[in-house]
């Protein structure tokens, strides 16, 4: 293989940062609702499959306007995981059900809701708006669209509101002490309820927001944000259990790989390696790439080196 040009290196680590911007959201989303909740929640994925298509009807079918087809998308998405967790997931700790049922319990949800989509929209891909080109920049060199900009100032403000809100707002500590022992938070006076309820209402903003970017970028069609449930679940196990940024710089970091293994995977086999990637992080990385496992490795592969004076 010759040379890489540096402008296509360049290009193409741009292009992945930007489109990993709803990837990003997603992930954040999927991991604050584990941290929190402590719910493995792939109903995100048909609830964003709703976020979708609760804003193309709006703007395609009724001619409303695109930000407010947006507003609208975002009313059903947080009223959708607010109605699951209340009248679902509620009903389940209520039970005191074993984990194994939430998942079921999740996973079920998201399937109904992909099929009910299904029924009333159809298969065929479409997307938020008619024509998705966008218009393009070029800056030393490198194709910088619209889409990017927007998508890029979109994702940075709306993480960077997260980190105010979780540690700046009484709301946000509360969050994490139900996150840590949800029942010593009860006795100390702190509504754990209210705290499901404002985990799963952000986690709707996030789902909004990334399916907006993804609808004005590309098509779908309902069983779509299935496969994008599969780069979260990764970038959460990735960025370790319970730290939210950690998974939003897991997507980072996959997004780029991923781009950049057109090198040497052809385009068409890229989705392999999400797959590869899920394999060895529920083998080696369960808890995060700082996880214990992570520093036996490193131990692991210390003690094969030659001891030195020093080492000694």
């Amino acid at each position: 293989m010759g040379v890489i040009d540096i402008s296509i290196l360049l290009q193409i680590v741009w292009t992945g940062l930007a489109a990993s911007s709803y990837a990003i959201l997603f992930a954040v989303a999927f991991s604050l609702v584990v941290k929190v909740a402590k719910v493995w929640n792939f109903a995100q994925a048909g609830v964003m499959a709703l976020s979708f298509y609760v804003m193309y009807a709006a703007h395609n079918k009724f001619a409303i306007p695109l930000l407010l087809s947006v507003v609208v998308g975002l009313v059903a998405t947080i009223g959708a995981n607010i109605f699951m967790d209340r009248y679902g997931l509620q009903t389940l700790r209520n039970r005191k059900s074993p984990s194994l049922t939430f998942f079921i319990f999740t996973l079920v949800v998201s399937e109904f809701l992909a099929y009910l989509l299904a029924m009333i929209f159809g298969t065929e891909p479409v997307a938020l708006k008619p024509n998705i080109m966008s218009g393009v920049n070029i800056v030393f060199g490198i194709v910088i669209s619209n889409w990017d900009i927007e998508a890029v100032c979109v994702t940075l403000a709306l993480l960077f509101a997260l980190y105010l809100f979780m540690y700046k707002t009484r709301d946000g500590q509360f969050m994490a002490a139900v996150a840590d022992n949800p029942e010593l938070s009860r006795f100390y006076g702190i509504n754990v309820t209210r705290a499901y309820v404002i985990t799963f209402v952000i986690a709707g903003i996030l789902i909004t927001a990334g399916m907006y970017l993804f609808g004005t970028k590309a098509s779908i069609i309902p069983n779509t944000p299935l496969q994008m449930m599969l780069f979260a679940v990764i970038a959460t196990l990735l960025g370790g259990m319970g730290r939210i940024f950690g998974a939003a710089l897991a997507a980072i970091t996959l997004s780029l790989i991923q781009g950049l293994s057109i090198f040497v995977i052809p385009s068409q086999w890229q989705g392999l390696i999400l797959y590869v990637f899920l394999f060895i992080t529920i083998l080696f990385f369960p808890q995060g790439v700082n996880s214990q496992k992570f520093k036996q490795l490193i131990s692991f592969s210390n003690k094969n080196k030659p001891l030195t004076k020093k080492g000694i």
